[in-house]
């Protein structure tokens, strides 16, 4: 990339130093309050920590002084991170009167992203940089190449151990960041290599030309290699179209792509057409999923329904239909990214992951706008392709709002009562209540036999619900399954200006547990379930709602004694455990394939009693990603589909 503008770039470079680094405040609180500023100490904080890193390296890429990054899950579930970047400064900074690198890293809020002659923009959720990834650290080491010298220091739970040194010389540049979690305050203490290849493969979509790989040290692959990934696009945001929109049945050959600058604020989006029935637009601003959307989402939304409305009706096509158009129309069956590039961006909403600049709506509307136009325009054939997707959009939403409104009269908080099948608990308070979807009637007989009447209430599901991925809206409201539920958990759907929004307002359960056998049908039930939820009720599962039971695989019994078993590891414990004494002789194994085959009791204490179970909160770690397994898994595609299960068949635990 230096090459591009290398005068340039060599006198910046003189200009980034010690005096670029800008303090706002310190360090103290991130060791005391953790989530304040990485979200938990969890599986999502922990990861944070890595792309808080990351986001260094990106914001060099995005001046144009970094084109490859790469990140090592070393043995120990320690962390590397090294980029080839101008490497942070170590001169001696002004104000503190101590290394510009040994501030960048132990003060919060301390950066060069500050300062607006060294970073245009720059990424990070909430802007509190690596030193916060420091402080929650037990061993952090910074390495830095630059000058000819490689600098360092080393960190424990945010204290440098010694001052900045020169360990050696070197002609290359960059940054070089290792760090181990905090064990004392992280919960969960192993990092996942496909969360991090996720947000590594997001990024390398929406920045272009750079380089990003992974590297996993715990594990290695068939011919005795680390597990290693590299991600790299060329085509940015069309080639993330296409990759998301890969088992769609596509109504254009390629993405339309608009490019440009608008008041300052540079704008780039991808959009493609498919035959699909849902929405999947995804908004970025400074390489952060916006998934509350904004001010973006906001101006492109709108352009893209005036300007389509407009084409629709100056060519005629719109003149036999009889009920009006609504933005959802221009929507359904559309796959979009939308990235912004904002110099102070402003975060606002429950995750602090909405754009609120309010400048950024008319620029992004005028550009969409004028590009879009221009596109019809020039491929009129395409023109028409979309226009007819959005009239059947309209048509089957007409015939969709029938068949919801008849959700919503049998909503038993509209006064009709509860599905007949349902079991309700005895508490009211949604906080303290459990909603057991539950894989046919005779499971769902043991279910309310075994269950807590008070807080535990029992839906009962006739075999598989219909497949939203490949069903029109009205035909998934008309659906007897879909409606129980519905009404089983009091929500509302659908606004004529948006007919998927949820209403979570009269919501009868704070856990909704998807409870379903463990052979290839209960899998492929509690998948149905969870596409559901994903594309009509995604609200549930974003604020944590939505649950998947886990009951025993195995019971083995020797004697008196008998144990369950959850994994195949765990069976294997246990039998050798019960045989340590000479020959299996007496021990029995029980496969549980069906929750049928427990009686209400066991079925109680292995899978619904709160102190013994084990549930799975499903929570969404990547949209883009979900999204596309979603359309993989109950798509038409069949080999993305096997070789998915085939790769993650062993996560599975079930029998054919």
């Amino acid at each position: 990339m230096s090459d591009l503008n290398g005068d340039k770039i060599r006198r910046n470079e003189q200009d980034y130093s010690a005096k670029n680094i800008q303090v706002l405040e310190g360090l103290e609180a991130v060791r005391k309050r953790p989530a304040m500023y990485i979200g938990d100490v969890n599986v999502r904080g922990l990861h944070h920590l890595v792309y808080e890193v990351i986001d260094n390296s990106i914001d060099e890429a995005l001046a144009g002084y970094c084109d490859h990054i790469d990140v090592f899950i070393n043995e120990d579930n320690s962390i590397t991170v090294i980029d080839n970047g101008r490497g942070i400064p170590v001169g001696m900074h002004e104000k503190e009167k101590r290394s510009a690198l040994e501030v960048v890293m132990t003060v919060l809020h301390a950066g060069g992203k500050f300062d607006k002659n060294s970073y245009k923009v720059s990424g990070g959720l909430h802007g509190v940089g690596v030193s916060c990834v420091n402080g929650l650290s037990s061993k952090f080491i910074a390495t830095v190449y630059r000058e000819g010298k490689i600098f360092q220091q080393e960190y424990s739970q945010g204290k440098p151990l010694y001052d900045v040194k020169v360990i050696g010389e070197s002609d290359k540049t960059g940054t070089e960041i290792y760090f181990m979690p905090d064990d004392s305050i992280f919960i969960t203490k192993e990092y996942s290599f496909e969360i991090l290849s996720m947000r590594l493969r997001e990024l390398a979509f929406l920045n272009k030309g750079i380089t990003l790989s992974i590297t996993d040290k715990r594990n290695k692959d068939d011919n005795g290699e680390f597990i290693y990934e590299k991600f790299y696009s060329e085509n940015g945001l069309k080639d993330f179209i296409n990759y998301l929109d890969a088992t769609r049945e596509k109504l254009m050959p390629e993405p339309i792509y608009m490019e440009g600058v608008k008041n300052n604020i540079p704008l780039e989006i991808a959009m493609q057409y498919n035959t699909s029935f849902s929405e999947n637009v995804y908004s970025y601003v400074n390489n952060i999923n916006t998934h509350e959307g904004g001010t973006h989402l906001s101006g492109f939304r709108r352009a893209l329904t005036r300007t389509l409305k407009s084409y629709a009706e100056k060519s005629g096509m719109l003149s036999k239909l009889k009920f009006s158009i609504n933005g959802d129309d221009f929507r359904e069956g559309l796959t979009a990214v939308i990235s912004v590039k904002v110099i102070e961006p402003q975060f606002e909403g429950q995750t602090k992951t909405k754009l609120g600049n309010s400048e950024v709506m008319g620029a992004v509307d005028q550009l969409v706008s004028e590009l879009l136009n221009y596109y019809l325009e020039e491929h009129p054939k395409e023109a028409r392709i979309i226009v007819n997707k959005v009239i059947l959009a309209a048509t089957a939403r007409h015939a969709a709002r029938k068949a919801r409104e008849l959700v919503q009269r049998k909503n038993v908080l509209s006064g009709s009562g509860l599905p007949g099948k349902l079991s309700d608990c005895s508490d009211k308070d949604p906080v303290n209540c459990e909603l057991y979807l539950v894989e046919g009637d005779s499971a769902g007989g043991t279910a309310k036999q075994g269950r807590n009447r008070e807080f535990q209430a029992i839906l009962p599901l006739r075999g598989k619900i219909l497949n939203v991925e490949k069903a029109m809206q009205h035909r998934v409201f008309d659906n007897e399954e879909i409606k129980n539920m519905f009404t089983a958990m009091g929500v509302s759907i659908g606004t004529e200006e948006d007919s998927k929004a949820l209403n979570l307002e009269k919501l009868r359960y704070h856990k909704i547990i998807i409870m379903t056998d463990a052979d290839v049908d209960g899998s492929h039930i509690a998948t149905l379930i969870l596409t559901f939820f994903f594309r009509y009720m995604r609200e549930m599962l974003e604020n944590g709602y939505v649950y998947i039971a886990t009951p025993p695989l195995y019971l083995i019994k020797k004697g008196k004694e008998s144990e369950y078993c959850w994994t195949e590891e765990e069976r294997l414990e246990i039998v050798n455990k019960f045989s340590a004494n000479g020959s299996e002789k007496g021990l029995h194994i029980q496969r549980y394939k069906g929750l049928g085959e427990m009686n209400s009791e066991q079925l109680w204490h292995t899978t619904m009693d709160p102190e013994f179970r084990i549930l799975r909160q499903v929570t969404i770690e990547s949209a883009t990603e979900a999204d596309r397994v979603f359309s993989m898994l109950m798509g038409d595609e069949v080999p993305p589909r096997r070789e998915f299960i085939e790769k993650n068949a062993k996560y599975a635990n079930v029998d054919a």
